[in-house]
Order: C-alpha cells, then sequence, then structure tokens
C-alpha cells in the first residue's frame, strides 16, 4: 500500500493587514520527502499519521509530499500560495501511483485574491490523483468547511477538542484512510453550513455550549455506522465569501442517516446560538487591577483582541498601558511582536537603559507606548518547545526589556509569543516569579496551567477581539448571526 502525505497549515485572519509569507513558514520548517517523517514524529497531525501506519502492522510505504506550517496570521502571499500549490503537484505527479492521500490542512487558510486555499489545493489534489483515490482530509475544527473542500475529499474529521487534539485527530482520522483503501468502508458524506459566527470566549470545549454540541458528536459516533462527525466553529475573524460554522457527518454508505444527522447537529448548534455570544472579558484596567490585588500568582491575563493563535500580529499596547497607568509594584511579564523596537534595542546593547516607543507598528489597531527599561537580554529565537504541537519555531531575534515592574519579551516574529512559559525560559526569565502575565491567546492557556493562579479574560480591540460585530465585515454573506437577527439557519 502507498499513501501520500501532505501537510499545509495557516490559519488566516482577514482583519490583519499583515500578509503572511514563505518565510514566516520557514520560521517553523518547510520540509519535503522523507525529512518530514523525521522532523514530526511524535507530535502534530504528521506524528499521528506515523504512529496509526506503524500501529496497522501493515506494509505500507509513505511517500511525503511536502510539510509547511505558519501558525495564524493575515492572508497568505501569492509567493507563499504559489509555494505550496506548485510543490504539491509536482510532488503528486512525481510520486508514482498512489492508494490513498492523507491531506492534513488547516481549513481556515485564505491568500491574497483567494478566499479557498483549501479547497483549491484539495482540487489540485484530485485533478492529479483522479477521481477514485480515497483522499482524507483532517482539519482544525475552525477551518471553514467549503463545498469546494467536501468535493475534494472522500472524508473530513476536524479536531475533536479546544484546546486542540491535532496528534490523536490525526491517528483517527489515518486509521479512517486505512479502512478506506481497504474497501472496508464506503465513506458516505452530508453536510450543513451555517449563517453563523462568534467569538472566542465559548470556544473550549470542555464546558458550556461548545460542550454540549461536540459531546453530542462523540455519542453519535458510537453507531457503527458512523464513521466521523466534525463540529466546525469557523474561527471567527475570517472575512470569505463562503464563511460561517459547518457540521459534517460521514457514514458508512448510509445515506439517509448522514442527511438526517447533519441537519440534527446544525439545528443543535443553531439552538444554542445566543449561549455562544456571551462574554465574560473585563475591561484591560479592571484586569489590572484584580490581578494586581492577587494574593498568588501567576494571574493569567488573556489579551483577547491580540491573540496570535488566532492570527493577531502580538503588537497591542492596551494591557501594557493599563498597568504603567495604574502604577502597579507587583511584577508582570508579557510578550511583544515588535521587529523595529527589537533593532533600537539591539543596537543599544545589553544593559543599557533605553527610552523608545514600542508595540502598535503591525495591526492598525493600536497606538505606541513611550516606555523607559533596561536591556537584559539578547539571544536569537529559533527554539524547540517540547509540548507544542509543531515543536520547532524561529521568533527571530528577540529581546528581554526590563521596564519598571513589566519585563517585556519582544521578537522579531510572533513564534508563539509568550504563550508557553518555556518560551520565556529560554531566554532567562522564569515565569513564575511573576504575578500576572500577559497570554496573547484566548484559549490556550492550559501550558501556564501548573504555575497558574486564575485565568482572567481581557476584553481587548483587535484584529481577534470579541466584540466581532466592531470589525469591518465586507465579504462575508449577510445575514448572518450574530450581526442579523436569524430565526433560521436555513437561508
Amino acid at each position: 500500500m502507498r499513501l501520500g502525505l501532505i501537510q499545509m497549515l495557516q490559519e488566516a485572519n482577514t482583519f490583519n493587514p499583515a500578509p503572511t509569507t514563505l518565510a514566516d513558514f520557514a520560521a517553523f520548517g518547510l520540509y519535503e520527502g522523507a525529512e518530514m517523517l523525521h522532523k514530526q514524529r511524535g507530535s502534530g497531525t504528521v506524528g499521528g499519521y506515523i504512529t496509526a501506519v506503524e500501529a496497522s502492522g501493515l506494509d505500507i510505504e509513505t511517500v511525503p509530499i511536502a510539510r509547511g506550517w505558519a501558525g495564524a496570521g493575515g492572508r497568505i502571499t501569492t509567493e507563499a500560495l504559489d509555494y505550496f500549490a506548485d510543490k504539491i503537484r509536482s510532488g503528486l505527479r512525481s510520486a508514482g501511483q498512489l492508494d490513498g492521500l492523507a491531506l492534513q490542512l488547516h481549513g481556515a487558510c485564505s491568500a491574497v485574491g483567494v478566499d479557498d486555499v483549501e479547497g483549491l489545493l484539495v482540487g489540485i489534489c484530485r485533478e492529479v490523483l483522479g477521481p477514485d483515490v480515497p483522499i482524507v482530509m483532517t482539519l482544525d475544527h475552525h477551518g471553514n468547511l467549503t463545498q469546494a473542500m467536501v468535493d475534494g475529499s472522500d472524508a473530513v474529521m476536524a479536531y475533536r477538542t479546544q484546546p486542540h487534539d491535532p496528534y490523536e485527530t490525526s491517528v483517527a482520522s489515518t486509521e479512517l484512510l486505512l479502512r478506506i483503501v481497504a474497501d472496508e468502508v464506503q465513506p458516505t458524506s452530508a453536510w450543513r453550513k451555517l449563517p453563523l459566527y462568534s467569538h472566542q470566549e465559548q470556544y473550549l470545549t470542555s464546558g458550556g455550549p461548545m460542550k454540549i454540541w461536540f459531546d453530542r458528536a462523540r455519542e453519535l459516533e458510537q453507531d457503527p455506522r458512523v464513521l466521523t462527525i466534525s463540529n466546525l466553529p469557523v474561527q471567527c475573524w475570517l472575512d470569505v465569501e463562503e464563511g460561517g460554522w459547518a457540521t459534517v457527518v460521514v457514514t458508512d454508505d448510509d445515506v439517509e442517516l448522514a442527511e438526517r444527522l447533519a441537519d440534527e447537529m446544525a439545528d443543535l448548534a443553531w439552538s444554542m446560538r445566543a449561549d455562544f455570544q456571551r462574554t465574560t472579558s473585563v475591561s484591560a484596567d479592571e484586569a489590572v487591577r484584580i490581578a494586581d490585588a492577587a494574593s498568588s500568582g501567576v494571574v493569567v491575563l488573556s489579551d483577547h483582541g491580540d491573540s496570535v493563535f488566532g492570527g493577531a500580529a502580538g503588537d497591542s499596547t492596551a494591557i501594557l498601558a493599563a498597568i504603567l497607568n495604574r502604577g502597579i509594584s507587583s511584577r508582570a511579564l508579557m510578550p511583544l511582536i515588535d521587529a523595529g523596537s527589537v533593532a533600537k534595542l539591539v543596537a543599544a546593547g545589553v544593559g543599557e537603559t533605553v527610552t523608545l516607543p514600542v508595540g502598535g507598528q503591525a495591526s492598525g489597531f493600536f497606538q505606541p507606548v513611550t516606555i523607559t527599561g533596561v536591556v537584559r537580554n539578547v539571544a536569537p529565537g529559533h527554539l524547540i518547545i517540547e509540548g507544542l504541537p509543531d515543536r520547532e519555531l524561529d521568533m527571530g531575534t528577540t529581546v528581554v526589556f526590563d521596564a519598571g515592574p513589566v519585563t517585556l519579551l519582544i521578537s522579531e516574529r510572533a513564534g508563539v509569543a509568550g504563550n508557553h512559559p518555556d518560551v520565556y525560559r529560554a531566554f532567562g526569565v522564569e515565569p513564575a516569579d511573576y504575578q500576572m502575565a500577559v497570554l496573547k491567546t484566548a484559549s490556550n492557556f492550559q501550558y501556564f496551567a501548573s504555575i497558574t493562579s486564575q485565568v482572567i479574560r481581557v476584553g481587548t480591540p483587535g484584529p481577534t477581539q470579541s466584540d466581532i460585530a466592531g470589525l469591518p465585515w465586507v465579504r462575508a454573506e449577510r445575514p448572518f448571526y450574530p450581526l442579523d437577527e436569524m430565526e433560521d439557519w436555513r437561508r
């Protein structure tokens, strides 16, 4: 058995004007051929594929085509899209006869001038492979499912949890691919698109309405006729023509069952549409006040409007300004992506006192804040962080800058910002020594869990803000909830 393997992951935030370039992919590693399998073993979707293939006991030859991951950011450039389109087309053409393809995409990637990158890429795969080679597509469940994606694949399986489970989902999707190739099952899909968006505050699957929706999918999968059910509450900063939530049901050659369950899952999500809009965030000033008064640290301040995991630029000064304006004495830790400030601080040198404006340079949502501090450390930002789905990353040159009670980790590139404590430790900073830590994410707090005393959601403005109605929507088809009142999801 010969299986092709492709991974291309990027989550576009169309409200972030800074494009995602091929250099951003290179910062996390661009691999081809055998290097894909060597670099990704044990983690992420490629790691899950390897585990499932090895556990199957089958005689399988993997033909790795191309791998790229860039996290989240603005639309990818034409150069980046052309790179992957060419690699995939040429790689599949030279691969020889394949029995199946494991296609690992994000689902919410858009390029300059192209809303549906995944639809384009799966179309290339289908064009080269023909209609009879099974393609199983693994997606982030914040992907934006489209007709082209469904038409081009034999089955779609999206992550089951938030925080994400890419490794585990990839194991399951690869096992499904093996069953399809072996003619053990005949996948039949039905899917529904909902005119629905929601902010990120209800995205965790451990509680609230999202748990109800995802738990129901797992319950229905207990029926052996149901191969997989995927709910896709699309990331909410994707202004594209075919945007919105989706659910897709794959059964074993049972069209009627797939259609009925797809309706049930869509109806369930729609019935909770108001619940998905509930917010618990507070203002930056209130969040800093609460954190400063806390009896023990570390208090996590979740910077909702500047989530680099949601595609923001990481240049927000909202919480920094609140900290400085309150004149707190407790120590605070925060990341900032600002290549211009890095250059100035590197030029000044370690140990020097510098006054400069920081932040507010990339996204257009924020103003720089002028601060005075001491350069504590300057170091290259190529890191290996165990525990991340994609362990290798490059934040570019990175500066540790102490400004009063605030320690800023200022980097040229986002990487994962400061969303993992080992990022700070790599530069000689121990997060447990601080009372509060700003995280550039609205849901991925798990890496700080062992040192966290509480999490405060901060309703900051920005490309990933919870106030989605306040964003400049242009391309998304109207009406959609919650911007428009709607009684039924069937337009």
